[in-house]
C-alpha cells in the first residue's frame, strides 16, 4: 500500500480513534462505553495491520462520548457519534 511504503526516515503514525454515543451500554460484552471505544479503534487497528501498516505505525485510542461529532440526543445524532475516525499524520 501506498502507506506501508514510505520512506523509512519519515515519522509517520495512523491513529484510529474510537467513539461511541452517549448512551450507557447495555451488553455483556463490552462493560462501558470506554471499553466498547476501544474495542472498535482496537478492531480497525488489527485489520491495518492484516493489511501490511506496520504495527510500530499505529495508535489505537477509545474516546467513549467524550468527543460528539453531532450535538444532541436524536437517533441520528446517536448515529454518527457512533464511529471511528483514522488520521495520518508526521510527527
Amino acid at each position: 500500500t501506498i502507506i506501508a511504503n514510505q520512506p523509512a526516515e519519515r515519522n509517520w503514525r495512523i491513529r484510529v480513534d474510537g467513539h461511541t454515543d452517549d448512551q450507557p451500554i447495555r451488553s455483556g460484552r463490552y462493560s462501558s462505553n470506554w471499553e466498547l471505544s476501544s474495542a472498535r479503534a482496537s478492531s480497525v487497528v488489527e485489520a491495518l495491520i492484516r493489511n501490511g501498516i506496520p504495527r510500530e505505525r499505529i495508535v489505537a485510542a477509545g474516546f467513549a462520548d467524550t468527543q460528539p461529532a453531532a450535538p444532541g440526543t436524536s437517533n441520528e445524532a446517536r448515529q454518527q457519534n457512533r464511529r471511528i475516525e483514522v488520521t495520518v499524520a508526521d510527527f
